[in-house]
């Protein structure tokens, strides 16, 4: 399974445009994520955006996005505080239940993730909460600026320089960090946790992830990180902590694609339900689940095949079984088959001499199919005998049949 980036604009408490990544699964979700990145980082960090790509890849759709003043969000980040980074998040997960699904699990990355301990209750879908590298308590950066804090409170700011760049400080923001009570957050959590950190960590130290672990309640995981940094900068401990981490809250998203969360669907039926008022639909086959969607260039999330990708799907995948069947009943040796399809309309000026039927405009549904059988021992006989079985498949001929679609309403329509 592959992963799709999808770029996203959503509003904050106070009507500011903050920018955000939602990278999806190519196949079914199984659930999606919210991702806190670390102090005065972005949505594009390393370690973000890997470790996003990994749970995607996993069946997780994880958002990132840029606090209000970094990145390319709107806002002045010396307006910010710990307070405002936590309402972004509520404005953030609010986001993804309105238009998508709304979060089950929380990730934050050193003081998001702190972040995300305080933002957790009033974010009720999150069933599991992670941290990697955070801080027990968001005044913990207030050593970042200890050689500034006479001009702080003589001018009410200071310019700080982080990581090379240059912040301005205000006297509201220390006040801020100062005032929150992040283990109070901890101990109401009342979902599971899950803590990541290293031992040489040289930003955040150790105890830290000591100080949460103790705080919080049963059920409680820790995971060391071993030398990894604290920015998470080689790839290899980022996608650690995204397989470990998928790996973990897979018990805690069951629930989220298990029977009893979907509707009952006869034997050779298939489901069809709205995930919004848009063009996000989900599909139902016996036990499979998977979504059907349109192209952002026509309004849709693209977050899966449209309706006439799995008209071809169909008939691609018939074709290619039918092969393989006849193929394995023969004994031939066919190593690898392989269909591919498109659909277009054109006009046809001989269709109606040949019976065929034409739009108004006197064109015809035409799907083109190219099939390609890696088979070296073959005789050319051969081959085209199975280029004739393809024509046999079931789907093929249902659509050169005369098709009746009868439509009923259902008893649930009013």
């Amino acid at each position: 399974m592959s992963s799709q980036r999808q770029q996203l604009k959503f509003e904050n408490a106070h009507g500011q445009t903050l920018a955000g990544l939602l990278e999806l699964p190519s196949g079914p979700v199984q659930g999606y994520a919210l991702f806190a990145h670390c102090f005065t980082c972005g949505k594009d960090i390393r370690s973000a955006s890997r470790i996003s790509r990994t749970l995607a890849v996993r069946g997780i759709a994880t958002l990132r996005f840029d606090f209000t003043g970094l990145g390319n969000s709107d806002g002045d980040f010396a307006n910010t505080n710990f307070s405002s980074n936590v309402d972004d998040l509520v404005a953030a997960a609010e986001h993804l239940g309105k238009h998508f699904r709304a979060p089950v699990l929380l990730i934050g990355h050193s003081l998001g993730g702190a972040a995300i301990l305080a933002a957790a209750e009033r974010v009720p879908s999150a069933k599991a909460v992670v941290t990697i590298a955070a801080p027990s308590s968001p005044d913990h950066v207030a050593h970042l600026f200890d050689d500034h804090r006479e001009d702080i409170a003589e001018d009410g700011e200071a310019e700080v320089c982080l990581a090379g760049r240059p912040f301005r400080i205000r006297k509201q923001f220390l006040e801020d960090i100062e005032s929150h009570n992040l283990a109070k957050h901890i101990r109401n959590l009342r979902r599971p946790l899950l803590i990541f950190h290293a031992p040489m960590d040289q930003t955040v130290p150790i105890n830290e992830a000591a100080t949460i672990y103790g705080h919080a309640l049963h059920p409680k995981s820790f995971v060391s990180l071993d030398d990894a940094d604290h920015l998470i900068t080689d790839d290899a401990d980022a996608a650690y902590i995204a397989d470990t981490l998928a790996a973990w809250v897979k018990r805690y998203l069951e629930s989220e694609t298990d029977g009893s969360s979907r509707p009952e669907v006869q034997k050779g039926q298939v489901l069809i339900t709205e995930q919004d008022n848009g063009f996000t639909r989900h599909v139902y086959a016996d036990n499979h689940h998977w979504l059907a969607d349109e192209p952002t260039a026509v309004g849709g999330k693209n977050l899966g095949p449209d309706p006439y990708e799995h008209l071809l799907a169909a008939l691609g995948t018939c074709t290619s079984m039918t092969i393989r069947m006849y193929a394995n009943h023969k004994k031939w040796p066919v190593e690898d088959i392989q269909v591919s399809l498109s659909h277009s309309r054109e006009h046809c000026e001989d269709c109606a001499a040949a019976g065929e039927k034409t739009d108004s405009k006197g064109r015809i549904d035409v799907i083109h199919r190219t099939v390609t059988i890696d088979a070296p021992e073959l005789t050319e006989d051969q081959l085209q005998r199975l280029l004739q079985v393809a024509d046999r498949c079931p789907v093929h001929k249902t659509l050169r049949n005369t098709i009746r679609v009868e439509t009923e309403r259902g008893k649930g329509a009013p």
